[in-house]
């Protein structure tokens, strides 16, 4: 305890850092002092010094507190002052700059061709879309926008005996994608497709449709915090109010859910709007125990009169 004591009261002071615990506390203050917009997988700088460090030096974020007083070498001590200065410099989400990001407790390679996965959908998969989903069983999944394929993948874990499509219209996603699917080990489940929505489905049925597109209106985007700038523009922004994909969804997902399906989609901090431009539809808004919302479940009978 006196040891680790002294560690903080050094790094605090803006001694040169030597130990993991010494190297969270010199990141968290210059993230502090730079001011950085957080929202990729951290909510504050000192999650986000936590994230970096940890995951720089290849400890997990549940190890044991000696571990956080070992000496760091020169070579990963520099590596974290670069990748600190980065961070700073660029705005450049951690998740980027590290090739790693954590969903439903997994972890997946991201780079600058998909959205870091953040998405309370995440809770939903781990809760295996209770009460929502009858009997809690599902054959057949699908996953619209997958990007990195972390909902996919997910739905794969929580749902063992489920085949799981996961499409996109980027072909950079995709690859992306089926690497996740290569590095979980589930090549035989979770099939990578490139799609517009339903466009390559023809008249395939799920009893899960989810999907987190692209919601964020085109004057809102504008104003987002550099960090969002280096994610792919088109997986974020979405015409003038954002529910250009969304009413193709909810217009065609119907006809692609077996009769007790049920369709899972994001939209964030549209859910008023979504609500006054759609008044007949009976949303069901989950409660996120971890933060989040803005996540809308419908049943496919409350779909049958949006079909185009």
């Amino acid at each position: 305890m006196a040891r680790a004591a002294r560690s903080a009261s050094e790094a605090q002071q803006g001694g040169d850092p030597r130990t993991p615990r010494q190297w969270v506390f010199r990141a968290e203050r210059k993230f502090r002092a730079a001011r950085l917009s957080y929202g990729h997988g951290t909510d504050n700088p000192r999650d986000e010094a936590v994230f970096l460090v940890l995951r720089t030096l290849g400890l997990p974020f549940d190890c044991a507190p000696g571990e956080l007083d070992e000496p760091v070498s020169k070579a990963r001590g520099a590596r974290l002052a670069e990748l600190i200065q980065r961070r700073i410099r660029e705005r450049r989400p951690v998740a980027y700059l590290l090739r790693e990001s954590w969903f439903a407790g997994l972890p997946f390679y991201v780079d600058e061709r998909v959205l870091i996965p953040r998405s309370p959908i995440a809770e939903l998969v781990l809760d295996r879309f209770a009460p929502w989903l009858p009997g809690g069983r599902a054959r057949r999944i699908l996953d619209i926008g997958t990007g990195s394929g972390c909902i996919a993948i997910a739905c794969a874990h929580a749902f063992p005996r489920a085949s799981v499509d996961a499409v996109d219209v980027s072909p950079g996603a995709l690859a992306v994608a089926r690497k996740n699917v290569r590095l979980h080990g589930l090549q035989a489940r979770v099939h990578c497709l490139r799609s517009n929505l339903f466009s390559a489905l023809a008249d395939r049925t799920y009893d899960i449709i989810v999907s987190n597109p692209p919601y964020v209106p085109a004057r809102t985007w504008r104003k987002l915090p550099a960090e969002y700038a280096h994610e792919p523009r088109q997986a974020l922004e979405c015409g003038r109010d954002g529910f250009d994909v969304v009413r193709r969804l909810l217009a065609e997902a119907a006809t692609h859910l077996t009769p007790r399906g049920i369709l899972v989609v994001e939209v964030g901090a549209g859910q008023r709007a979504l609500m006054r431009a759609f008044p007949r539809l009976p949303f069901a808004w989950p409660d996120f125990d971890r933060g989040g919302d803005g996540v809308f479940v419908l049943q496919r009978a409350d779909l049958a009169g949006q079909q185009s």
